[in-house]
């Protein structure tokens, strides 16, 4: 009998590549569709874990072809940056989406999926920059009103919008420049000003931090109710009167503007955070000085502009004829008479003659107010320069007054000149003393630590040790030529060079350089070591250009070891190392990196050895071949004599002994250069 077996739906045509297929020809891939449930039935059927391990691997390998694709796409992509816009990757889709696509027969699989290969788009059109910008952004819950750079440039926003106001609403009262032509462009202004304040005292305002009890309140309702509680808040309101609704009796009357006047704070915290950002905040305030006096003058011209209108323009000498552009000359008029120039119509009328004395009045009091402000904003600016004047002055009057040396007053010169130009004052511990003890530690941290932290000396002690040391250093500045040790005195202090180059001389005439040190070396460190007191110095260093030198002293370093005792029992310990192994005659100044080694040859009585120190070139250059000191190769050549003179003689008076011994007995002589006869030892 025959068994008929119920026909299921076939598989999703799909296209399948072996591996070896793949290599062979990856250009013409051939494709064929899945077989139908019934064909594997009819091919394979021993069992279904058969069928189902034959649909497994046909479809890894579909995944395989999948995967080989994306790579090509990948690669033509890192080849042709260009063609990537293009042929972009086109990423895997997962199989139930591909069924969902494909039609049940073949043929309309192999289509579907030569379309979604090369698929006919369009050039992508690239979002600008500043578009994704404003989309990723993302407003902030609190603002900090001090460090906050958007929200300094939002209160610059602000204070345009306040400064539209002040200027131009007595501009619009008083002249004729508002008209019914142009009054829409005036009114979109206004109403853009007063969605400017809206959005000040409705986002911005009330996300302000605020410090309560020491603590910075970043909490949203705090912030909220603290902005409400001030009087800021109140003021700010103010400005908001809707008195534009009187337009509709009135007419648009500048006037009815005048509250958004009240919300002058923003521009004087404006005026405050700038200058807390500028480096030359001189400048700025110069500038704002000036336009106070601009201001003035102009709110004159606009009274003087209304007092002729309402006399009548031209009615009078005094009054504006109305010739000419109207602002102009009553601007000319205001500087005339507020700065007193001179030179003006008599006023005929009582109006008249009040108006010019509120006029003298005003330009006198408002005047000695601007230039006292502005005296004090430049004396502000220059007042370093001014003491950097004065200083230099009383010390040539000093310096004359006892007759000093001419030379000598040029190089005292040439110090205040150099000093003022590299640092920009004359004594930098002056400048940190007025700031609190951490900060100091940070600025000094900050320029000194890379310096101190390259020393040997200091590696492995206490790292609050070295901070408390940083404040220590002192900044010294050395002419070329000047001597910053001399041979002979005793060291109290070690020196770190900041800029320049210092040279260590010595020799019969003074003038060999042993070594060059350049920045960031460090050299008199041996003197803070010494345990049994200061050391003398056995050379000289001189600076070879202009050199800036930070000095540490041994007494402030004795006050802060009394407070680390650890690290006082580690320097005191690679101080007596050091000072066994210098317990020669050779003791220069000479950085921390030069290792004194015992001695490799044996000692001689007369003479003690000592080697030449090794120098590390990481600290310095080399200005040259290191030479050996003179009393050391003094040393050798006396040796050397009395070596040669101790030899002679010994070799004399082994000749004269036998002389006597073939003179006294020949035979036994002849015997003992023979060998026949043993000598007597």
């Amino acid at each position: 009998c025959h068994i008929t077996l119920p026909r299921l739906p076939d598989f999703d045509s799909r296209r399948l590549h072996s591996e070896s297929e793949d290599d062979d020809e990856e250009g013409n891939t051939p494709v064929r569709a899945w077989p139908s449930q019934s064909s594997l039935l009819k091919e394979r059927p021993a069992s279904s874990a058969s069928q189902t391990s034959t649909v497994v691997n046909e479809r890894l390998q579909e995944l395989v072809r999948m995967f080989k694709e994306r790579t090509e796409k990948a690669k033509e992509k890192l080849i042709d940056p260009d063609s990537s816009d293009e042929d972009s990757i086109i990423t895997s889709q997962p199989p139930d989406e591909k069924e969902t696509q494909a039609g049940p027969s073949g043929g309309g699989g192999v289509e579907s999926g030569t379309e979604e290969e090369h698929p006919g788009r369009c050039c992508k059109v690239k979002t600008p920059w500043w578009i994704r910008a404003c989309v990723r952004f993302r407003f902030p819950a609190s603002i900090d009103p001090f460090t906050n750079l958007m929200y300094v440039l939002w209160m610059f926003l602000v204070s345009l919008a306040w400064n539209w106001n002040v200027w131009f609403i007595p501009v619009r009262w008083a002249f004729p420049y508002q008209t019914p032509d142009n009054i829409y462009y005036w009114l979109l202004t206004d109403y853009l000003c007063d969605l400017i304040y809206i959005l000040d005292i409705a986002v911005f305002q009330p996300r302000l931090q605020f410090v309560r009890g020491g603590d910075i309140v970043c909490d949203t309702k705090e912030m909220r109710k603290n902005y409400m509680k001030t009087k800021r808040f109140k003021f700010d309101v103010a400005s908001l009167v809707p008195l534009e609704l009187f337009y509709f009796k009135t007419g648009i009357n500048p006037l009815l503007r005048l509250p958004r006047l009240l919300k002058i704070n923003s521009f004087f915290e404006f005026n405050d955070r700038l200058e807390a950002i500028l480096t030359k905040a001189y400048i700025y305030r110069v500038i704002r000085t000036t336009t106070y006096l601009l201001y003035c003058l102009h709110f004159n011209a606009c009274l003087y502009y209304w007092t002729s209108d309402f006399i009548g323009l031209g009615l009078t000498q005094w009054v504006y004829n109305g010739e000419g552009n109207s602002y102009i000359r009553c601007y000319y008029f205001a500087v005339k008479t507020l700065i007193t120039i001179g030179g003006l119509p008599d006023p005929t009328t009582l109006s008249e003659i009040i108006f010019q004395l509120i006029n003298y009045f005003i330009g006198v009091f408002a005047f000695s107010i601007m230039i006292g402000q502005m005296r004090d904003v430049v004396g502000a600016a220059t007042a370093s320069q001014t003491y950097y004047r004065s200083c230099m002055d009383s010390t040539i009057k000093y310096m004359s007054s006892y007759r000093i040396p001419r030379d000598v007053q040029n190089r005292v010169k040439t110090w205040y000149n150099y000093t003022w130009q590299s640092q920009g004052m004359l004594d930098e511990q002056e400048l940190l003393n007025q700031l609190p003890d951490k900060m100091r530690l940070d600025i000094a941290i900050d320029v000194n630590y890379s310096i101190v932290s390259k020393v040997p000396l200091f590696q492995g002690c206490d790292r609050q040790m070295i901070f408390d040391m940083l404040k220590s250093l002192r900044s010294v500045v050395y002419l070329p030529g000047d001597y910053v040790c001399k041979k002979g005195e005793v060291g109290r202090e070690m020196y770190i060079i900041k800029a320049g180059e210092v040279q260590v001389v010595g020799g019969p005439d003074g003038k060999t350089v042993f070594v060059t040190l350049r920045a960031g070396s460090v050299f008199g460190e041996i003197s803070l070591l010494a345990v049994g007191g200061g050391n003398r110095r056995t050379a000289n260093v001189i600076a070879h250009g202009f050199a800036n030198l930070f000095i540490l002293d041994k007494k402030d370093l004795n006050e802060i070891l009394v407070h680390y005792p650890e690290s006082k029992k580690l320097l005191r310990k690679k101080a007596r190392l050091n000072m066994n192994r210098n317990n020669n005659t050779f003791s220069c100044i000479c950085p921390v990196s030069v290792l004194y080694d015992p001695p490799l040859l044996p000692a001689h009585p007369k003479l003690r050895c000592c080697r030449p120190p090794i120098i590390s070139s990481s600290s310095y250059d080399y200005a040259g071949q290191l030479e050996f000191p003179p009393f050391f190769l003094l040393t050798v050549v006396v040796s050397l004599v009395i070596l040669v003179s101790n030899t002679g003689r010994c070799l004399t008076k082994e000749r004269n002994l036998n002389l006597k011994k073939r003179l006294r007995n020949p035979l036994r002589y002849q015997q003992l250069l023979s060998g026949q006869r043993r000598p007597n030892c």
